[in-house]
């Protein structure tokens, strides 16, 4: 991966695909804190996935969470949100 959201590919879970369409979360967003979060977290219980987190101008800096599987080809993201327990820890 390069770093240019454009060139990062990855899947959606059905749930993750309706959670994005539900919260008016732009696909383009996710790309973007896939390919440069301003951190990352392992998961707490399954250690195929983690948790990339960023802030959206976009949406006034809410922090997007997503949660995908790193270890399959190309990243399958499980859900996507935004975490308003975040917003000032970044």
């Amino acid at each position: 991966m390069d770093g240019n959201p454009a060139n990062l590919r990855f899947t959606l879970t059905e749930h993750a695909a309706t959670a994005i369409a539900e919260r008016g979360i732009d696909l383009v967003w996710v790309a973007r804190v896939l390919a440069r979060p301003e951190r990352t977290e392992p998961h707490r219980s399954d250690p195929s996935l983690r948790h990339a987190l960023g802030r959206i101008a976009e949406r006034d800096g809410r922090v997007l969470r997503v949660v995908y599987n790193w270890t399959v080809v190309p990243w399958r993201v499980v859900t996507v949100y935004f975490d308003r327990t975040q917003r000032q820890t970044l």
